[in-house]
């Protein structure tokens, strides 16, 4: 019994480390978005130069999110785009990462989470 009170305890504080971690890369990934990619991009609507980031969140995989930040210019046939108008952007690693966190976190519902119709 002690080890399974012990277990819990461990798994639920394990829990909420990566929540807060999560959290933490959220937030600093909002503030990257607006540093650098706000001008060209919107979240929730609005004329913008490229697409409306909760589109991106709703089609797109966190991965495929953050290959794409990464390295547009050779990604942009591969993500269905006739051309690419977005620079690389000059960030470090974990940047890229937290800005892929937060545009993910924009849709809690995804696409290919959608029952298909027999």
């Amino acid at each position: 019994m002690k080890q399974l009170i012990f277990l819990m305890t461990l798994l639920t504080i394990t829990t909420l480390q990566a929540n807060a971690e999560n959290s933490i890369n959220i937030e600093n990934g909002k503030k990257v978005f607006a540093a650098n990619c706000a001008t060209c991009h919107k979240v929730n609507g609005g004329r913008a130069l490229g697409p409306d980031m909760n589109l991106v969140s709703y089609t797109r995989r966190k991965a495929e999110i953050e290959y794409y930040v990464r390295d547009p210019y050779s990604l942009a046939e591969a993500f269905g785009y006739s051309a690419n108008a977005m620079p690389t952007l000059p960030l470090e690693d974990q940047e890229f990462k937290d800005v892929a966190d937060y545009i993910d976190s924009l849709q809690p519902f995804k696409k290919w989470m959608k029952k298909k119709k027999s």
